[in-house]
């Protein structure tokens, strides 16, 4: 595995998805950073899916970070943003005893 802190020279936003009201009392939805962490990443396929006549290229990848209490509840709701695009979370695993975590992840390619 990529714990290694020489493996982790990437830069990493973990987003969450929230809702709070503004002054006047209305839903204010938007993405907010849940943290900013050291990763690993290790880019896994990229291809094209033909979808209702639309190609749409997309590609995967798999990061590693180190284990903390505020993101061990990170999960496939959430989303991760690195190199200026967001990724949409596929899968989170625990890696050893809390030692890390692996994000499985996807994000669409052609802008």
């Amino acid at each position: 595995m990529a714990l290694a802190a020489g493996n982790m020279d990437r830069r990493i936003t973990l987003e969450r998805f929230t809702e709070t009201v503004d002054q006047f009392n209305e839903p204010v939805k938007a993405w907010g950073a849940l943290a900013i962490r050291w990763a690993s990443y290790e880019p896994i396929s990229d291809g094209e899916r033909f979808r209702a006549g639309e190609t749409a290229a997309t590609a995967s990848a798999r990061f590693v970070i180190r284990h903390s209490a505020v993101v061990a509840d990170l999960n496939p709701k959430d989303r991760l943003t690195f190199d200026g695009a967001a990724w949409q979370i596929l899968h989170v695993k625990e890696i050893g005893r809390r030692e890390g975590i692996e994000i499985s992840a996807t994000v669409r390619a052609d802008g």
